[in-house]
């Protein structure tokens, strides 16, 4: 039994080692169960701190921008000519010949057109044919009643003064007859008047509706289509609507610029000429009447410019991002931040639009923090976190 023993080779480990070797194993496998388990814990609460931290929305905040209302006013207007005159035709006929085309510049009194009427010239003549004998039927009835006078006053016994108030009143109605006959010459004599196109002040032919041989019919209701237009461009009239609170600022005399996308650049110097004393209950505005020099003709009526207004408000507001309005059914407000850092809303009202920013009459003062386009779902009482500059919050690693 020994000598078998003493055979064993001697590289075989003892009992000892491999228990030894056993336990440096479990405690290596334990370390690296305990390290993963750990790692894992570690990101599964810096995820969750993450997603806590992503819950509360990030915002980028403002702060209202103070106007006192020094800003220049610029609003849209629309200029017309000083005077303009669609010319109707006042009498039938033909056109014969026109003399000024569009854009030519007349002055008052100047032939636009002639008009042929040849059925206003029979009319004419019957109305003098029927004048010259009424003339002579009054003429015949003025000798016999003046004969009967006579006859009365040196014999009256042989003609009774009915005959002679007879004769007389026959005069008279055959006078009445003249005057009736004169008249009606009269009214045709100024219908062909009419038919001489004058121009009826000094400007420029903006329209010619007509053509030689075309049938004229006489328009006295103004309702057809006019033969020529002519305007007083020498000035234009300019009307712009003010809004409320702006309206106790302007007066006439007042002087604003002028500007026209046709000239960009350049800028023309209108004055306040009237307005309307009154705000017009669907816009809120009031409407201003303005007159431009125009002698070079540059600018063209019933074009739109915008004219900016030196004029200051009473009211002091406050300007805001567009983007930070809020319409909802509760009407229209804004996000704020109170000294929390919770959202607070707040009523406004918009006194002008710039575009990318407007101009609060109300509701926001100029030390109030204003959340720049709010995300969707914030609440009254909200915590939210202040964005300290515009790129996204990374997200952490996730290991697998």
């Amino acid at each position: 039994m020994s000598e078998h023993l003493t055979s064993l080779p001697e590289s075989t480990p003892s009992p000892r080692r491999l228990r030894l070797a056993a336990a440096i194993a479990a405690v290596v496998f334990g370390s690296i169960v305990v390290i993963g388990v750990a790692t894992r814990l570690t990101e599964a609460r810096s995820l969750r701190q993450w997603t806590d931290a992503q819950a509360i929305p990030t915002v980028v905040i403002s702060t209202p921008e103070p106007n006192n209302g020094k800003s220049p006013l610029e609003l849209p207007a629309q200029m017309d000519a000083f005077t303009n005159a669609p010319i109707y035709a006042r009498t039938s006929g033909y056109l014969k010949s026109w003399n000024k085309d569009i854009g030519a510049q007349v002055k008052a009194g100047d032939l636009l057109g002639v008009i042929d009427t040849p059925d206003l010239d029979q009319q004419l003549l019957q109305a003098q044919a029927d004048l010259a004998s009424a003339r002579a039927n009054a003429a015949l009835a003025a000798t016999t009643a003046k004969r009967w006078q006579e006859l009365r006053a040196t014999d009256s016994d042989s003609v009774s003064q009915q005959s002679v108030d007879q004769y007389n009143g026959d005069y008279a109605a055959k006078q009445a007859q003249v005057n009736s006959a004169q008249a009606n010459v009269d009214r045709l004599k100024a219908l062909k008047s009419y038919a001489r196109i004058l121009a009826p002040f000094d400007g420029r032919v903006t329209a010619r509706n007509t053509d030689v041989g075309a049938l004229i019919t006489a328009d006295s209701s103004g309702s057809g289509t006019p033969l020529f237009a002519i305007s007083d461009t020498s000035k234009l009239r300019v009307y712009v609507r003010v809004p409320q609170v702006y309206a106790p600022g302007i007066h006439r005399g007042d002087e604003a610029t002028l500007t026209v996308p046709e000239y960009p650049g350049k800028t023309f110097t209108a004055k306040v000429e009237a307005d309307a004393r009154a705000i017009a209950p669907t816009s809120g505005t009031t409407l201003v009447q303005l007159l431009v020099d125009n002698p070079d003709g540059r600018l063209l009526p019933s074009s739109y410019a915008s004219v900016s207004f030196n004029v200051t408000s009473d009211t002091q507001g406050v300007r805001v991002p567009a983007e930070a309005l809020i319409f909802d059914d509760k009407g229209l407000h804004v996000a704020t931040l109170d000294a929390n850092d919770h959202v607070q809303f707040k009523t406004v009202t918009i006194r002008r639009d710039f575009g990318k920013t407007v101009e609060l009459g109300s509701g926001l003062g100029p030390t109030d923090r204003v959340i720049d386009n709010p995300p969707d779902g914030l609440a009254v009482g909200d915590p939210v976190r202040i964005a300290k500059n515009t790129q996204p919050a990374a997200k952490p690693h996730e290991k697998s």
